[in-house]
C-alpha cells in the first residue's frame, strides 16, 4: 500500500466514467419499454411492471451471487479478477443480456426480453460493485465524494438523454410515433447498445486504469477501529 495520491488522475477517471453514463442511459431507457411491450404482448399495467422489476431485481441477486462466488473461491472476486478485467467482465454480461433481444423479438418472447434485461443489469451490478471504489481510489481520498459526485452528474446525463435516443430509435419522429409499433423495433437499438457495451470493455480494457489501485495506508489507531461487523459503521448503517 501507497501513501495518499495528491491529485485526481484524470486520464484514468474520464474513461472510467463512461458505464456511469451506461447505468443511468439504459435505466431510464426502461420506461420507452413499458408501453412498447404492453401493446406488442397485449399485457395489463401490472404485468407490464415486470420490466422494471426484472432489472432492479438483478442488482440484488447479482450482489448475492457475486457475494457468494467469492465465499466459495475464499477471495473477493474483484480483487482475484482485478477492477478491469472486473468492469471488462460486466460489461460482456450486460452485452450478452441486450444479445436477447434479437431473438426474444423474432420469437415473440416476453419472457425472454425480461431475461435480457435481467443479465443487463447482472451486468450492471458488478460493474458498480468496481466502478465506485475505483472512482475514489483514483485520487486523493479527501476529494473521492468530488469524483462520485461527478460521476453521478453523467450517470444523470445519461438518464436524461436515453430515453430521447431510445424513444426516437423505436418510434422514429414525433409524426410516426403514433402509429403501430412491432416488437421488432427493438432489436436494432439493443443491438447497437450492446455493440457498444463491448466497444467500452475493450477500451478499458486497453486503457490506464489500475488493475488494482493503491490503497491509502490506515494508521494502527484505524485499524483497530474497523475491526468486526460492518454494521459497526454508522454512516453504512443508517444509510
Amino acid at each position: 500500500m501507497s501513501s495518499e495520491q495528491t491529485q485526481t488522475k484524470w486520464g484514468q477517471f474520464i474513461p472510467l466514467v463512461t458505464v456511469f453514463f451506461f447505468w443511468g442511459f439504459v435505466a431510464a431507457s426502461n420506461d420507452i419499454l413499458i408501453p412498447v411491450f404492453k401493446k406488442a404482448f397485449d399485457l395489463s399495467q401490472a404485468e407490464s411492471q415486470l420490466v422494471s422489476l426484472a432489472f432492479y431485481i438483478a442488482y440484488t441477486v447479482g450482489a448475492l451471487i457475486y457475494n457468494g462466488i467469492s465465499v466459495l473461491i475464499g477471495q473477493d472476486i474483484v480483487n482475484k479478477l482485478g477492477y478491469k478485467n472486473s468492469l471488462a467482465l460486466g460489461l460482456v454480461i450486460s452485452a450478452l443480456g441486450t444479445l436477447l433481444f434479437y431473438p426474444a423479438a423474432n420469437l415473440h418472447s416476453f419472457p425472454l426480453m425480461l431475461s435480457g434485461l435481467f443479465i443487463v443489469a447482472l451486468g450492471f451490478s458488478l460493474q458498480q460493485t468496481v466502478a465506485n471504489p475505483l472512482a475514489i481510489a483514483l485520487g486523493p481520498i479527501t476529494t473521492g465524494s468530488q469524483r462520485l459526485t461527478l460521476a453521478g452528474g453523467i450517470n444523470n446525463f445519461g438518464t436524461t438523454i436515453g430515453p430521447l435516443i431510445v424513444s426516437f430509435a423505436i418510434f422514429g419522429s414525433a409524426a410516426n410515433a403514433s402509429t403501430d409499433i412491432s416488437i421488432e423495433s427493438v432489436k436494432i437499438p439493443y443491438l447497437i447498445l450492446g455493440v457498444a457495451f463491448i466497444a467500452v470493455a475493450i477500451f478499458l480494457k486497453l486503457s490506464s486504469l489500475p488493475d488494482r489501485p493503491t490503497l491509502v495506508e490506515a494508521s494502527s489507531e484505524d485499524t483497530k477501529s474497523i475491526k468486526g461487523s460492518a454494521l459497526k459503521y454508522p454512516n453504512w448503517f443508517w444509510g
